[in-house]
């Protein structure tokens, strides 16, 4: 077995020629499971989107910002995901997932979503008293939450070098034609254009795929001039009739068409540096969705980077180990916060859930060709060597060093880190508890190259 799986001259590090719509179009998947979405949601609300401005005319440099603002419209969503399930106690993406089916702004529905969700296993009386809580809150908390996710959504365009007005549409994704939306309560022509058709693409898809087209062109025409731009909805009301069109979106992976609609002349290409940007910034979106590792993703990738280095990786092997690492929890987007905040032991079917997430890892990073052996390390951070792990069981005829590594740094960091059911573990104790699974759950190897390097 070679020093890593990653090898010298895998197509995973190969950058030239990869389109960064070819990442973040992937990686959105993993943002359509912490919005409660179908896998897909975002690919199609910016295919929508983009079929959209074609009817109404847009020059190639202002389609390329919305491409790209419409793919990472929901970059800041797991920002919120820990406040919103502990304030309802229940799950986040179920909660999300409603939240984009009805009128937020009218007090009788957003009542009537409340009580469906507040605090569901919870007595009567305990039940009315969340709620009494909740009723008087809402209006500020709401707002600090839509702000928060906004501005660390247009924060993360940024980081992965989108242009100012990508991340100004993100910025003002939930603000409303009537100046009732949030977080800023900006009204008409007051709302970028951008932001504009993000609300209707995004709105009108999730309407799309939960209850058709019908519905889908029904509730636009009702929210014509309070959440949407009355021109945008009648430019949409011109193509109610495509069949072929709305039928294409049906397809289960859209991410093809998506690439049809991404401006030729404008393509952004990805090179080494900006294939770490998206990873460093999709590390940030997955350590924001609980309190207890809002820097898991950051800390396990360091502990990986020294660890082979100390064990002879080269520097585009250490390069891609760290990619790895950043991105090895992306899969954890798609579990509640219910299970991942949880102050006690996990019941059998809330394990079965949690067990989920390195399959989703897997899933969503495969998707990129070129990620595919990436993919492959990266979801195997819960294997190991005596074949007891998760998700696929395997065991140490399976597992190359890169794997291992990472399984042994993400081991380390969660045992230096505070979770829910007990405090952080100072080093001494992190080595022992770790010593006693090398050699049959983890690589001895890779656990002296821990062991020898200064504490942490």
């Amino acid at each position: 077995m070679g020093i890593s799986e990653l090898g010298r001259n895998s197509k995973s590090v190969e950058t030239d020629e990869l389109r960064l719509s070819e990442i973040v179009s992937a990686l959105s998947y993993s943002l359509d499971l912490t919005e409660g979405q179908t896998m897909g949601h975002s690919a199609r609300a910016c295919i929508i989107g983009m079929r959209l401005v074609e009817l109404i005319g847009l020059d190639a440099s202002g389609r390329s910002d919305l491409f790209f603002a419409l793919l990472m419209k929901d970059a800041g969503c797991s920002s919120n995901a820990a406040r919103l399930s502990q304030l309802f106690q229940a799950d986040d993406r179920l909660l999300k997932r409603e939240h984009k089916l009805i009128d937020w702004t009218r007090k009788g529905p957003a009542a009537g979503y409340a009580w469906r969700h507040t605090a569901a296993n919870a007595s009567l009386i305990g039940r009315v008293g969340q709620m009494a809580r909740i009723a008087v809150t809402a209006e500020r908390i709401g707002r600090e939450m839509i702000a928060t996710r906004c501005e660390r959504g247009a924060d993360i365009a940024q980081m992965v070098g989108l242009s100012a007005d990508t991340a100004h549409a993100i910025r003002c994704l939930d603000e409303h034609w009537n100046g009732r939306g949030h977080p800023a309560g900006l009204s008409g022509q007051q709302i970028p254009f951008y932001a504009r058709v993000l609300t209707l693409a995004q709105t009108f898809e999730v309407f799309l795929s939960e209850r058709g087209v019908a519905a889908a062109f029904d509730m636009a025409r009702r929210r014509s001039g309070t959440w949407f731009d009355p021109e945008l909805v009648t430019a949409l009301d011109s193509i109610e009739s495509d069949t072929a069109f709305w039928q294409s979106l049906a397809a289960e992976d859209p991410r093809d068409l998506v690439r049809d609609y991404e401006p030729e002349e404008r393509v952004v290409l990805a090179d080494e540096t900006r294939v770490d940007q998206v990873a460093e910034a999709f590390a940030i979106i997955i350590d924001a969705k609980s309190p207890y590792t809002h820097q898991h993703s950051t800390g396990v990738a360091a502990i990986a980077v020294e660890v082979g280095d100390r064990m002879g990786f080269s520097s585009s092997e250490l390069r891609e180990l760290r990619r790895a690492a950043l991105l090895h929890d992306i899969g954890k987007l798609g579990v509640p916060n219910t299970i991942l905040d949880k102050p006690g032991k996990l019941d059998d079917a809330e394990w079965a859930a949690m067990r989920k997430h390195t399959g989703y890892t897997y899933e969503i990073l495969s998707r990129i060709d070129r990620f595919r052996t990436l993919a492959d390390v990266a979801a195997a951070h819960h294997e190991r060597l005596d074949g007891t792990g998760y998700h696929r069981g395997i065991g140490s005829n399976d597992l190359g060093l890169a794997a291992r590594v990472l399984a042994v740094a993400d081991i380390c960091e969660a045992l230096q880190a505070e979770r829910p059911y007990r405090d952080s573990l100072p080093w001494d104790e992190v080595l022992t508890i770790m010593r006693r699974l090398a050699g049959k759950a983890i690589c001895p190897a890779a656990f002296e190259a821990l062991a020898t390097a200064p504490p942490r």
